[in-house]
Order: structure tokens, then sequence, then C-alpha cells
């Protein structure tokens, strides 16, 4: 499906959450059923998310039907999660816990009565019956299909027991199966809560206010342009712009930042952030379904359906291992009886746990569990990774570039330096900012941000005269004196020449990577004021921990080479490339990426568009303020703030190393499992421990993911 049908399906295509799902197989499956229905034209499961998209007509009803096979329950997407009961109290469980009694019964009537006595086989019937009843119907519907899954491969090996007389073990087998199975619910529903706990950040009520009235309000009901009341304690509902008030808000749910944010008139809120202290009232921006943690929480579950490559050679992988078993287990019954006069129940005994051991079932889920978890640990920490593959890319990056402005930098300058000459500092720069309020420069508002800061009142400043000397600064009269602003180079050609010592003073300044201003008469220089672009705090930390685990990182920028060793020295990164357009920008990551084969590109996911699609992995920045981030990027670190990257990388490698692992133990186990049937020494005990065992393994790896930290 390409990305344009994905999108008209998902606008056409009606939601529903699933509650159930223990395997990728049992979800294919539901899959099938659910387009087998009267009037679906087409559906799409999302296993990792536990959802079900269906285009057409059709009813709850008629889903939980499709799903009866594995007693799925259905929801719509819009309605509350119902609490699941807790897992000992399960109905599924219940069956276990009366087969388990029936079975220990029926072992101690055996040691009294003898194996073959007719009261333990009951007794070990009823057990396989009532432990295994569901497995059985599933299975032999598969038979008759001719489709070969796990449940089909149990039967036939339960019933084979039963046929060949080995009653107590085929319950302990059905027993054991159980187990596996609720322990592997328990295990996917720790997976999913990552998830879960998203859904459940924004409240689903808010306080409006409309005419004169204050009412609570389900979110569905809330409209674009109300007013919310926002208490202190309280988390908001929606996203909007604060209309009054001034209070500290926590984004962590959003951004994953921890500190508090201050917000006031004018700013943007997100749904889902906790309000600390004041009472706010905010306009709402956007409907429910349009706010940010809403676009988060479909991101991630897309996320989640998306094939990391891993898993799409697992599954591959398994289309031809399922029925080579199947072969494999039925030569082990029939070729040492009739070649080597072998005896036939005891081989046609092998060739069942054959088949036991051979269920894929650790192999296919290891991968989904694995990237379920560490997509939803992520988004839980500030950072969106989009898809499976993302993941898995992010573990294997060697470069990472960053676009200077923005990233590494604020992307807003600053003054850095003042410098005067025998004058009070203080009233300089007041007529200093009071010259440049009439001025169009960037780095004015620089200085007249730095004349706030400290109290300086220059709008109170009488400027006569002023104009504009092209490409060089401004002159204006200030008390009748006239004043220069601009470029040392209008100093230069207003003196003929600059002393030696305030020479000295701009070189050291530009070699800095900052921009110096002079402030001056006709006949002397009164100040030197130097601008930057300022360093982000975490800038140098977080290239300092990328170059230790052992990435390039590139700092890719406009500028002009002075500035840009200045800034790429004192924040430490192992290349630096000056004098870029948008397009040397992308043929850099090309150049990189021919190198390298795995690099990301860091930017603001707007005029970096070209070189973040470029790159293996693009990571957009300050995802929870822009569409464009969470649209372009493959990874939108939420917060404005870059200390997320090194945590993202060392969770994208653990997943990889934990899937590797997971792949590589899974078909060693089975390996090593097969090879006792050489000496004749695989029994179903042994092949059902190898098989459950192995499901478990590599569903608790997975789950480690979940606290990776920053």
């Amino acid at each position: 499906m390409s990305d344009q049908q994905a999108k008209s399906f998902d606008e056409q295509a009606k939601t529903y959450r699933v509650q159930g799902f223990t395997c990728t197989n049992c979800a294919a499956i539901f899959e099938n059923n659910v387009k087998n229905l009267e009037g679906v034209e087409d559906a799409k499961v999302n296993f990792g998310a536990s959802k079900v998209m269906v285009k057409g007509n059709t009813t709850i009803e008629e889903l939980e039907k499709a799903g009866a096979f594995e007693n799925l329950k259905i929801r719509d997407e819009k309605e509350q999660r119902v609490e699941r009961e807790p897992f000992w109290k399960q109905k599924e469980n219940i069956k276990v816990y009366i087969s388990a009694i029936l079975l220990l019964v029926s072992w101690l009537l055996s040691k009294q009565y003898g194996e073959e006595h007719f009261i333990p086989s009951i007794g070990y019937a009823a057990s396989i019956l009532i432990g295994g009843y569901s497995l059985f119907i599933k299975g032999l519907k598969n038979l008759v299909r001719f489709n070969f899954d796990m449940n089909t491969l149990m039967t036939v090996a339960i019933l084979g027991a039963a046929v060949i007389g080995e009653w107590g073990e085929g319950a302990t087998v059905v027993i054991l199966f159980a187990i596996s199975e609720a322990l592997e619910r328990y295990s996917m529903d720790k997976a999913r809560q990552s998830i879960e706990s998203l859904m459940d950040i924004a409240p689903k009520e808010a306080l409006v206010r409309r005419g004169n009235e204050e009412i609570m309000i389900h979110v569905e009901d809330i409209q674009v342009g109300d007013v919310m009341i926002v208490k202190p304690g309280q988390k908001l509902a929606m996203d909007g712009v604060v209309i009054k008030g001034t209070s500290t808000l926590n984004q962590a749910a959003i951004t994953g930042e921890s500190v508090p944010v201050t917000k006031t008139v004018d700013d943007e809120v997100f749904a889902g952030t906790l309000n600390e202290e004041g009472l706010l009232e905010v306009q709402v921006t956007k409907r429910v379904e349009d706010t940010t943690i809403s676009k988060i929480i479909h991101l991630v579950e897309e996320a989640q359906a998306e094939r990391a490559p891993s898993q799409a050679f697992v599954d591959r992988f398994a289309k031809y291992y399922t029925p080579g078993i199947i072969v494999l287990g039925l030569l082990v019954a029939i070729i040492p009886p009739l070649l080597f006069d072998g005896d036939w129940s005891k081989w046609i005994y092998e060739g069942l746990a054959v088949l036991v051991v051979g269920c894929p079932c650790a192999l296919v889920v290891s991968t989904p569990v694995a990237v379920v978890t560490a997509i939803g640990n992520a988004a839980r920490n500030g950072v969106l990774i989009k898809g499976g593959i993302h993941l898995e890319e992010s573990g294997a990056l060697k470069a990472i570039a960053f676009d200077k402005t923005g990233t590494l930098t604020k992307g807003v300058p600053a003054v850095t330096d003042v410098v005067t000459y025998g004058e009070n500092e203080q009233e300089l720069m007041r007529v200093t900012a009071a010259i440049e309020k009439g001025s169009q420069h960037p780095l004015a508002s620089a200085i007249m941000r730095k004349a706030e800061e400290n109290g300086l009142n220059f709008n109170d400043v009488s400027v006569e005269d002023f104009q504009s000397i092209t490409g060089k600064g401004v002159k204006a009269k200030v008390n009748n004196d006239m004043y220069y602003v601009g470029s040392p180079n209008l100093f230069e050609e207003l003196h003929s020449s600059i002393e030696t010592s305030i020479k000295e003073e701009i070189t050291r300044m530009q070699t800095e990577g900052k921009t110096v201003m002079v402030l001056g008469t006709d006949k002397k220089i009164l100040s030197l004021i130097a601008v930057a672009d300022e360093m982000r705090e975490s800038s140098k930390e977080v290239i300092t921990k990328l170059n230790q685990i052992g990435i390039q990182t590139v700092m890719l920028t406009g500028d002009n080479q002075r500035t840009a060793e200045a800034i790429g020295k004192q924040v430490g990164v192992s290349d630096i490339k000056a004098d870029l357009l948008p397009e040397d920008k992308l043929n850099f990551i090309k150049e990189l990426r021919a190198k390298h084969k795995s690099v990301a590109m860091v930017g603001d996911g707007v005029n970096d568009a070209p070189a973040l699609a470029a790159s293996t992995v693009g990571v957009a920045m300050g995802g929870a303020g822009t569409d464009t981030a969470l649209e372009t990027a493959d990874i939108a670190l939420m917060s404005d703030d870059l200390g997320k990257l090194p945590y993202t990388i060392k969770l994208s490698r653990k997943a990889l190393m934990i899937i590797k692992q997971n792949i590589t133990f899974s078909l060693a186990i089975k390996a090593v499992a097969l090879l006792l049937v050489i000496p004749g020494w695989l029994t179903l005990w042994i092949a059902i421990f190898a098989d459950m065992g192995a499901t478990l393994l590599v569903t608790l790896n997975s789950l480690r993911l979940l606290k990776v930290k920053e």
C-alpha cells in the first residue's frame, strides 16, 4: 500500500480497539475473517496498537464473531477503555486451574491404580478437553483448511499422544501450552501499556465557559474557540492559546522535559500538560482529534504497524519454516520404523514432539514485541519514532549531521560582550538601543533586548535625523550629537583607520564567531558590542556523548567559515561544513551516506526538509509546536532539546541488539531440541518447554526496553 493509498484508507475506514491479541498470527487470521464479513470492503489490523480499521459496513457483534476463535473483545475507538480484571481472575485462565487440578488428581490415581488403568486415563482425558477445547476447535478448523499454524501443530501432537496411549503427557502439554498462552497475553498487555498510558494523559472532560455559564463538557463536544478554565493542579484537556493568566506548566507528557515552562498570554499550550500554580483561561485552537497528544498517539500506533526489516525477514522465514517442520515431523515418524525396524509407537511419539518443538511462535513474536516496547518507551520520554524501520536504522547510525542555526544554537542572536572606551556603559547602551529601534537589522533586536534586560528605558530618548547607511549601519542625532552604529568597515571609512588596540579587540571577538557592532561619532569610537547566536546549553554535552559512542558528528551551516569554526570548536563536532546553500546540505548528506550507509540529519524540520528526506534517519527538533516536523521527520524530538538524541541512539541500539538476540535464541533453542531426536531423547515435555521457554524469554527480553532511561 503506497503512502497515498494508506492515507485515503485511514480517512475512509472506521477504527475499533481490539482486546485479546496474543500473536501476530492470530491478528492475521482475524484480519482475513473481517475481510470476509458481509459489507466489508477491506480491513487492516495493527497488532502493535491492538486496532482494526474497517472499510465498509459492519457491527461490533459481527467483528466479535470474526474474532471468536481467539475470544477477542471489540470496542469503538472513542469508547473508554474497560479496566481488565486482574490477570489471575481472567476467564481464560480459570480453565487452566481446573485442568491442572484434574491432571494432579489423575497423576495421584495412576500411582494407586497403575498407568494403564481406565480411571486415571478418564481424568487425563477430562483435563485435556477442559484445558484444550478452544485450542482443538482452532486446530481442527485450520487442519481442514490445510492452514498449519501453532494451534494445528499442537492439536495433532496432543491427539496423537492420546492415540498412542500417552494420556498423561498429552494432558501435561495442554496445561503447559495454556500457561504459556496466558503468560504471553500478560506480557503483550504489558508491552502495550506504554501506549495505553499515553491515551490516559489528557482528561476526557474540561471546564468550559459558554456565555455566563461554566460547565463541564466532554472533549468530543468542545469546539474551536471555546474558552477552557484550567485550575491549579489540573491537566489541560485540549490544545490552545492562553488568553488570561500566567502559570508554569509541566510539559513532560508531550516533550519529555521535566522542568516546568512558564506560560502567559498568547503562549501555545498542549493537551495533557499539567497546570502547576496559576489559574489559566485558554482559548481552544484544535478539535480533540487534532491535538498534539492525539497526533502523537496516532503516529506511535501507525509506527508500530510499520514492519521493521528484521520482522519482514522473520515473516518470510516462518512461511517456509512451518511446512518444513511438518515434513520433518512426518519423516521422523515413518523413516526409522520403515527403514531401520524402529518401534512405530516410539517414533510416532518423536514425530509429534518435533511438531511441538517446531512451533514458530517465539520466532514470530521476537521482533514486534521489541518494536512495540521501544516505540512506546520513546513516546513516553518525548521522542516520536515513526516506525520499526527507523528504530532499527537509528541503532545502526555511524554519522549524524546537525544544522547549526536553531539546532546546535538557539537561533536567536544575543549580546555577548560590551566594551566601552572611557564613557558610561549603561548610557551608551541606552543610546545604541534608541538608535537601533528604527533599524530593520536582525542584530538590532539583540541590542534592544540587552538594554531591556539591564532595565534601561531607551524609549524616552529623543532620536532625530535617523538615516540608514546601506550595508554598513545607521546614523542618528541624540541630544544634538550625531552617532553612528554599524560595522567596523563603516568606521574604517569614517576615521580612515581604527586604533590598533581597538582593532585587535574587534579581531579577537570576530575569531570567536561573533559579529561586532561599533558605536561612535565621526571623531572617535565609544563602544564595541559583540552579538552571536547563542549555543544551546545541551549542545556540547550531547556532541561529547555522541563522539564517545563512536558516531561522527558534522555541523552544517550557511555561515562563513570563521564563525562556523568558532562555534564548531566550542561545541566539539568532529567535522565542520560552512557556506552551504540548502542544496549543498542535500549533496553533503548524499556524500556522507555513500561513505557511511547510515546517516542521520538533525534540523528544525522546515528549511532542512530536503536534507532530512535524503538522510537515512531524519530527526526534527521541537515537534510539539510544528506539524511540519511531525509529518516530515522519521524521528521527532518533541522538546526543543538535543538532550534526547543520545537516549534515542541508546534505545535504538539496545532494541537492535535485543531483536538479534531474540531471533538467534529462538532458532538456537529449537535447533538444540530437534537434535535430541537423533538419539530418540526428545519428549513432548522437553518440546513444550523449549517452545514455551523460548516464547517467554524473547518476550521478557523485549520488556527490558521499558527500563532504558536517559
